[in-house]
């Protein structure tokens, strides 16, 4: 956030769901391809001593109006592993561990060292001892956000030889890295799932069912500092800027930057959210800085990969200001577009568009009334789609004593529509959408010859239940936006009900054309997600794959199997790689990192995409937090990577 400059075993193998109003697949499993998964990864766990605890998060499970069975091939009841292996010690310490090194305060001169303690002495008479008298909500209380496999883990050197159950496809030959939130220091006060460091979780799949595994901090100005001073300088923008106390953390934040205890200009930002690969660069983002290039080293068969922060990321001096975390790679130009919103200045949002080559070629100032929380945004081959939505800053609730992002019930949410080739912004089209807060959005296209935009997202409410705490149960539903470009109205239609379904993708490769399919992880119980749902957003049909078993993953992960022909419709000679199947959409995988908090295990599941059949478990060398996004770096792509 930009504030400063997120059943029971069954011995049956037919998997069978009902619902009154949404189709679901059954799915038929055979006996014998539970046999491999049945050993579940064992001795191959190395896994951290500790005690998973039980989230008591302030969003409990939200009842479904649709109700669904789902039987799965039975599984072990595995015991934990009570004297797991050691871990090789990584260059940081672990966290929650670091004290401040010995010679920190001898760096300081004199001066420095008396203005230290005395802004150290205001932060604990007006900060910390204050709060520690008063509960913090649930939403920034660390205690509940930090717990159970929110809790941080140290990072971890190259492990190869995982154990991989059931084999991986041979077109499968990459890295999958997933982004979160993982504080390097014990926080000093409130702190909100978002507010954690950046570390990228990655696992390189290579022929002949090898794997590796490895975790890195993306080292932010932010981690070095405070690694360095061993103790927390820069204010969380999600948990810390609550009422008075946030205004004094930003003041003393300000005040240590005069005297050169921090350095701000070069990034604040955690990138911990969005990750994407785009000319040669893997870019780690939140949407309080610039994007932080990190290098994927290695790739052979045997040693595996590990990461590198190269640094912060500016496009080569074209951009000065925070972007969000989901830019988006149009697959047919190559072009990455993305947004930067400001919470202090006009204008409070820019639209950025860079070639396939990382040349900016717009930056378009975009009117706002007030600035808004804009977390993500859609695309479709001719249109930028962005949204305005009723979650705002108003920096006067500080001094009020609440949160700066607020749901303002007095303004309408609409979308604003900006052709690509608009070089002034001055022709974005806005159309009014009551109940439309998306926090992410799946893909959108153009109907009608270019006359209707279609955007598929996941409306949430209530709108700030992420942030602020809320008596009423959290709702995900996965809806279809329809936006009139002629008449300048609207439709809003549920895709999905009774389901909390967020975080999604579909085939990248048609990203901003017409799709048919979205992989949704299903959001229950809130936040934890407990399974995956292929939609068919033309027959409402669903096909899920439910861990089970006090099992939870995040965030799919659909890796095409081939790249698109650019045959048409018509041509029925193409050869489209699949013996003139012309139903390629979701020819692909599905993977997904998963916690098995029965038997303190994670592992990597890889489903085939086409029956939502689950065809691997790798087996992780150690416990791998809950996070955000992920994405999928083919081989062909390591090779060609950029080292500045």
């Amino acid at each position: 956030m930009q504030l400063i400059s997120q059943l029971p075993s069954s011995s049956s193998n037919t998997c069978t769901t009902t619902t009154t109003q949404n189709l679901i697949t059954k799915i038929h499993i055979p006996s014998k391809v539970s046999v491999p998964f049945d050993n579940y990864c064992k001795n191959q766990y190395h896994g951290l001593q500790y005690s998973p605890t039980k989230i008591t998060c302030k969003i409990l499970i939200n009842p479904s109006k649709n109700k669904t069975s789902i039987l799965s091939p039975s599984l072990p009841k595995l015991q934990p592993l009570h004297t797991p292996q050691t871990e090789p010690q990584p260059p940081l310490r672990p966290p929650f561990s670091m004290s401040p090194p010995p010679n920190y305060q001898t760096t300081l001169n004199p001066l420095q060292r008396l203005v230290a303690s005395a802004l150290d002495s205001i932060e604990r008479s007006l900060i910390l001892d204050q709060e520690k008298k008063n509960p913090l909500p649930k939403t920034v209380d660390p205690d509940i956000q930090l717990s159970g496999n929110y809790a941080p883990v140290q990072e971890s050197t190259v492990q190869t030889g995982l154990q991989v159950i059931g084999e991986i496809p041979p077109g499968l030959h990459g890295v999958y890295v997933r982004n979160g939130a993982n504080p390097m220091l014990q926080p000093s006060g409130a702190h909100h799932l978002f507010d954690g460091d950046g570390m990228i979780h990655a696992v390189h799949l290579a022929p002949g069912n090898r794997a590796t595994y490895c975790c890195r901090f993306t080292r932010t100005n932010r981690l070095v500092h405070e690694q360095k001073a061993g103790r927390n300088l820069f204010p969380k923008p999600v948990g810390e800027f609550h009422g008075r106390t946030g205004l004094i953390r930003l003041g003393l934040f300000y005040a240590r930057a005069a005297i050169g205890l921090v350095d701000p200009s070069r990034g604040i930002g955690v990138a911990n959210a969005g990750i994407v690969y785009f000319n040669g660069r893997l870019l780690a983002m939140s949407e309080d800085d610039l994007p932080y290039h990190v290098k994927i080293n290695g790739g052979d068969y045997n040693d595996g990969v590990d990461l590198e922060t190269i640094g912060r990321f500016d496009f080569d001096g074209q951009v000065n200001c925070p972007l969000i975390a989901h830019p988006k790679v149009d697959p047919n130009t190559g072009d990455l577009h993305t947004l930067s919103y400001d919470v202090l200045r006009k204008p409070y949002l820019k639209y950025f568009r860079f070639d396939k080559w990382g040349r900016k070629s717009r930056e378009i100032p975009v009117s706002l009334p007030q600035p808004t929380m804009i977390h993500d945004f859609a695309m479709t081959e001719n249109f930028v789609v962005i949204p305005d939505n009723q979650v705002v800053f108003k920096l006067s609730e500080m001094v009020l004593g609440g949160s700066p992002l607020k749901f303002d019930s007095n303004k309408m949410a609409r979308f604003g529509v900006l052709p690509k080739d608009d070089s002034t912004g001055l022709r974005i089209q806005w159309i009014e959408v009551s109940d439309s807060f998306c926090f992410h959005f799946m893909n959108a296209w153009e109907e009608d010859e270019g006359k209707t935009v279609v955007i598929i997202g996941s409306c949430m409410s209530p709108a700030d239940s992420i942030f602020n705490e809320n008596d009423d149960p959290t709702q995900i539903e996965l809806c279809e936006i329809r936006l009139d470009l002629e008449t300048g109205k609207s439709t809003r239609r549920v895709i999905v009900s009774g389901i909390n379904l967020e975080v999604g993708q579909v085939n990248k490769q048609m990203s901003g054309q017409k799709t048919r399919y979205v992989y949704m992880a299903i959001a229950e119980p809130w936040p934890k997600c407990s399974g995956i749902a292929k939609v068919d957003i033309v027959t409402g049909k669903i096909t899920k794959f439910m861990y089970e078993h006090e099992r939870y993953g995040g965030e799919p992960c659909f890796v095409p199997a081939t790249k698109l022909s650019t045959c048409t419709n018509n041509d029925d000679n193409c050869d489209l790689g699949h013996n003139g199947d012309k139903d390629w959409e979701d020819e692909g995988w599905i993977m997904s990192f998963v916690r098995d908090e029965n038997v303190e295990r994670s592992e990597l599941v890889l489903l085939r995409a086409k029956d939502m059949k689950q065809i691997a478990c790798i087996c992780m060398p150690s416990r791998v937090p809950y996070g955000f996004h992920g994405t999928f770096v083919h081989q062909h792509e390591l090779s060609v990577q950029r080292n500045h």
